[in-house]
């Protein structure tokens, strides 16, 4: 796809480059009819996919994967006859879309400086626009229905009792990726609705248009209107003397997002709503519906992530994969249950598998389902949209809290937000917007948090800073310190409750400061080893981060941290295939003499001395403690037992 796309952005530059009027020489048609070729075979392919049984695919595998092979190879050498290198073709194709946005913003300060009821010449230039970027000669064909929709049944539902009662206004909102529009295309193609409304069916999908001009431009060519002015207002006529009709406007956030275009928006959505027969359907990122409308009853709530068998049904109805299910519900575990992931990891898990999909997973993160070129084939893009949108902007500090949550799997409750005292100004503010845009959610225990796509493509274009993870660490520190202060007391159980909130935004926390030279080490060192005695205790698995911090224990030229950690370490040594840990416990005993703290001392020769009984080398820790004058330390039954191992003078 990346190539063949590449292909024609080259063939469209040489043309536009070409120094005979766009006519181009024999040798370059000859590639361009070769390409051609490869295209059709390439779609041949597709129809033969499409329509035979999987019998007939798997006996005919061989000859599609020369078929394939054959096209990536003609693709190629297309790609190196037109002299395609990564940095010109880039460049090119920057300056074709550079130049095309400056024409187009040309055409919008047209449109904005001629008032649509000022002349007939801005209702030209508006029908002008409105058919450039339409090639279809039906513009009002409705999309496809939707062939692989699964999960959103009672969505479905609660949209047709909508139907039942009056004309209705819905608002579909969710966060980019959530299936919005499949679920608009999936009612308006329900048997129901189709007997109602018939050919009075309207699709316009508003990604072109970003003033109510080019809105009313956009519906007036779906109802093949001639341009005249006001074409606003001639919108309205033509659906109030129309039978009952429905209008859907899909990806509506791209209006209504600009503070500055809002009002006019929704002064025109109202104009719509005024024609009592005309149900009106949008789709919008977010959380929030537009003002002045009034919107039917019950409100359809944001869309949220599929159950797992919804997810697990769409996964396997595009791969028809038989392998092993684990593999299955990992890949799925990257995308959250989110319909737009799911869809793109199980065409790449279709064509390489789920394994290699895993590995590249671990590499590549999101940019592994990023190669498409509009929101709907490309998940970095998806969220990227949501990311700069007007309300995440008009709120300071709201992108810094989305950073700091995507390193917090577990999400963080009110009360979190409060006590960790971040350095967000109007930090309620910022959670709102987060919400009102679906770039996070309130989950069941109301904590707010992100899904694993955005999260992982947020930590990778916008991390945390120290700033934002440091007040985190040492609320999550304080929280530790108070389990060890309170172990086995019964005032702990909130304390413990409020801990397992937390176990993974913990780990992750305090891993951002496991790094030579970070002013958070030691503290970050002291978390991990709390958070060790605690999954100790409660029987969680190990912590592996916990396996790090030996190389880098030296740095903080601490005794008594390398001793805690030492004690730490002693109390599971089976558990963790350190290496030289026999070394390393050296390393420590020398150092008792740097710090005071007996408990400490006493703890890590106590350990020494069951490992030294378990191993038999009693004669070895008896020395240690003669020389260190931990004996005393010792209970009396420890010490009567080394007293046998004492070494003899000779």
């Amino acid at each position: 796809m990346e190539k063949t796309h590449n292909l024609l952005n080259a063939i469209i530059v040489a043309h536009m480059k070409s120094d005979t009027g766009g006519e181009l020489p024999v040798n370059v048609l000859n590639h361009i009819g070769r390409f051609s070729e490869t295209l059709h075979k390439i779609h041949t392919f597709v129809e033969a996919q499409q329509s035979s049984s999987k019998i007939k695919r798997f006996f005919r595998q061989g000859e599609m994967n020369i078929l394939l092979r054959d096209c990536k190879t003609e693709l190629q050498q297309g790609l190196d006859f037109f002299q395609i290198k990564s940095v010109n073709v880039m460049k090119d194709i920057t300056e074709l879309h550079e130049e095309s946005q400056k024409r187009y913003q040309e055409v919008l300060n047209m449109i904005e400086t001629l008032s649509d009821t000022s002349s007939d010449q801005a209702s030209t230039i508006g029908g002008v626009y409105s058919r450039s970027h339409n090639s279809s000669n039906s513009i009002s064909m409705l999309p496809s229905e939707p062939k692989i929709f699964h999960g959103r049944d009672s969505e479905l539902s609660e949209i047709l009792k909508l139907f039942h009662q009056t004309t209705p206004r819905i608002a579909i909102l969710g966060a980019g990726g959530m299936g919005k529009t499949s679920l608009a295309q999936a009612a308006v193609h329900h048997p129901e609705i189709a007997a109602r409304y018939h050919q009075f069916r309207f699709f316009v999908a508003c990604d072109s248009a970003s003033t109510k001009a080019e809105l009313a431009a956009l519906i007036g060519a779906h109802l093949e209107l001639k341009p005249g002015k006001d074409l606003a207002r001639m919108v309205v006529n033509h659906f109030s003397g129309s039978p009952p009709t429905l209008l859907i406007l899909d990806n509506f956030e791209t209006l209504w997002e600009p503070v500055e275009s809002r009002k006019d928006i929704e002064e025109f959505l109202s104009l719509l709503t005024d024609v009592k027969h005309l149900a009106l359907m949008i789709t919008l990122r977010g959380a929030e519906r537009p003002a002045k409308i009034s919107w039917s009853r019950p409100f359809l709530p944001p869309l949220l992530p599929l159950e797992h068998d919804a997810a697990l049904h769409t996964f396997l109805d595009i791969t028809d994969y038989n392998g092993d299910q684990r593999e299955i519900d990992q890949v799925l575990s990257l995308t959250d249950n989110m319909p737009l992931a799911i869809n793109l990891l199980a065409h790449l898990a279709d064509s390489e598998g789920c394994t290699h999909v895993l590995s590249r997973w671990e590499q590549e993160k999101t940019t592994l389902i990023s190669d498409g070129h509009d929101r709907r084939t490309n998940l970095d893009l998806s969220i990227s949209l949501s990311l700069s949108s007007p309300r995440i902007k008009a709120v300071p500090g709201a992108q810094e809290l989305l950073s700091l949550l995507s390193i917090l799997p577990d999400g963080l409750s009110d009360v979190e937000l409060v006590q960790s005292k971040l350095p967000i100004v109007n930090i309620r503010s910022c959670k709102a917007a987060l919400i009102g845009t679906a770039l996070a959610y309130i989950d069941k225990q109301k904590r707010i948090k992100v899904l694993v796509p955005i999260r992982e493509y947020v930590c990778n274009v916008l991390p945390p800073r120290d700033l934002l993870t440091r007040p985190l660490l040492i609320h999550f520190q304080e929280l530790l310190e108070l389990y060890n202060e309170f172990r086995g007391t019964h005032s702990n159980s909130v304390i413990i409750g409020q801990i397992s909130s937390n176990y993974a935004n913990i780990q992750n926390v305090a891993v951002t400061g496991i790094q030579q030279g970070h002013q958070d080490l030691t503290n970050s060192i002291y978390c991990f080893c709390h958070l060790h005695s605690f999954s100790v205790d409660t029987g969680r698995e190990a912590v592996q981060a916990f396996l790090k911090i030996p190389q880098i224990l030296p740095q903080t030229k601490n005794a008594r941290l390398q001793a805690y950690f030492v004690a730490e370490l002693l109390q599971s040594w089976e558990e963790y295939l350190v290496p030289n840990f026999q070394i390393l416990i050296a390393e420590v005993l020398e150092h008792f003499k740097d710090f005071d703290d007996n408990d400490l001392k006493y703890s890590i020769s106590m350990c020494h001395f069951i490992i030294g009984e378990r191993n038999m080398n009693l004669s070895v820790h008896w020395s240690m403690l003669k020389m260190l004058s931990l004996w005393q330390l010792l209970p009396e039954t420890r010490r009567d037992r080394l007293n046998h191992c004492e070494p003899s003078d000779g």
